[in-house]
């Protein structure tokens, strides 16, 4: 036993560490607080809470958990996730329990945000997401807090002229606390997009790779023929889909159409026609087209099926932003509002995302998403856009390209709580 010792000193050293690793993870949140294991003189890591409402189909979630997930990844903070519903969590988390009410996942202990209040600990810096309202008990206690935290609202993405100027404004409360506004946004003067550290390096280095997208495409079962565009489609209903359907079967390329699981099934179903609901697995064709419908996938390989497609539709904002970072065209089916209030935003978007293409191709691009956006016929405006192919998959990149040059949202919250004094 002695001379074991002696020979694997390292196998004992990392039991140690494992054992110790264990014991936290066993330790985590017993009281909703949070946990570290600290050396003697070590620095205590900065703890961050993000609540989060889930509305609009697991939008609101999908960034709340890129966003924790990057911020213990890489800038070394602990994070609680709060979330009222962990069934749609656990849709981008399969590996999550829906009934626990604490549980460590990939770094970040997500919390089921109870209806009824239990007192926690209050950490160094509170985010609601979207305008989510705390409970109040919690503010509460941020005002007992010494030194009381850092309390941000973030806000949704908007490219609207007014976002850069309302940007980091304090909103003092009546009841003592200061609130900041943290708008994500396309501008430097704004808090930028959710992008990880290494993010693009790895989508051009799958792009590149040939054999990794096929492998990737063999596990979702996806077997386009050759020569085939590859289109994945993400989005809420729209009542002329099937105009734009008509078009990719009509059209003399064959197309390979991607559909996850989601609302806009009903309405490509009404288009094959047939008995009974589409349903993952699901393959059919009509003419050069072929419609797949795949499960709901993680994040991380909904990402790399946005960089398998030649042409991505995608919703919300989640989606959104991902689809931008695949450099490959794309086509933005905006969350509709009353009144038409998304319309400005739609068109917000457009002036800085065509801002170098030439204006044919702008005009074709700016004119099929307009055209999905407000429900007119897409056969034509699609065959418009695609004759400009070529300067359209260009200029994806580019202004991918020109986005990533920018501070990313996360590395943008860090900054400006170091900033604060904190």
């Amino acid at each position: 036993m002695k001379t074991a010792l002696r020979v694997f000193p390292d196998v004992l050293i990392i039991v140690v560490r494992a054992v110790t690793e264990l014991v936290a993870e066993q330790r985590f949140e017993r009281q909703s607080g949070f946990f570290s294991i600290q050396t003697q003189g070590a620095r205590m890591k900065p703890s961050w809470d993000i609540f989060c409402s889930v509305v609009d189909n697991y939008g609101d979630a999908g960034v709340t958990w890129r966003l924790a997930r990057q911020l213990v990844a890489e800038h070394d903070v602990q994070v609680r996730l709060w979330i009222d519903d962990l069934a749609a969590f656990v849709r981008l988390c399969p590996d999550a329990d829906p009934c626990a009410s604490q549980q460590l996942r990939e770094g970040v202990s997500v919390c089921r945000w109870p209806a009824d209040w239990v007192s926690t600990t209050v950490p160094d810096v509170v985010i609601e997401a979207f305008a989510c309202r705390l409970p109040t008990p919690y503010t509460e206690s941020m005002l007992q807090r010494s030194p009381r935290p850092l309390w941000l609202n973030l806000e949704y993405l908007s490219a609207e002229d007014w976002v850069s100027g309302c940007h980091a404004l304090p909103s003092p409360q009546m009841n003592g606390l200061k609130k900041f506004f943290f708008f994500p946004g396309f501008a430097d003067t704004t808090g930028g997009l959710l992008r990880e550290r290494n993010l693009i390096i790895q989508r051009q280095a799958f792009q590149q790779n040939k054999a990794l997208q096929q492998a990737f495409l063999q596990e979702l079962n996806v077997e386009p023929l050759a020569g085939a565009r590859l289109i994945s489609v993400f989005a809420y209903e729209n009542p002329r889909l099937d105009s734009w359907l008509d078009a990719l079967a009509s059209d003399s390329r064959p197309t390979h159409l991607l559909v996850p699981e989601g609302r806009i099934l009903a309405d490509v179903q009404r288009w094959l026609g047939g008995e009974g609901e589409l349903h993952a697995g699901m393959v059919q064709a009509r003419g050069t087209l072929t419609v797949q419908v795949l499960p709901f996938i993680r994040q991380e390989r909904y990402d790399q099926l946005l960089w398998s497609c030649d042409f991505n539709v995608v919703r919300g904002e989640d989606s959104f932003v991902r689809a931008q970072w695949a450099g490959r065209p794309m086509l933005w089916h905006i969350y509709q509002q009353e009144e038409d209030a998304h319309l400005p935003k739609l068109d917000a978007f457009l002036s800085l995302y065509l801002a170098g293409l030439g204006p044919e191709a702008a005009q074709a691009v700016n004119h099929f998403w307009q055209s999905w956006n407000t429900g007119c016929d897409l056969s034509e405006s699609w065959q418009a856009l695609t004759g400009h192919w070529a300067q359209i998959e260009k200029h994806a990149e580019r202004w991918c390209q020109q986005q990533a040059a920018q501070t990313d949202l996360a590395t943008a919250l860090v900054q400006f709580y170091k900033e604060a004094g904190h």
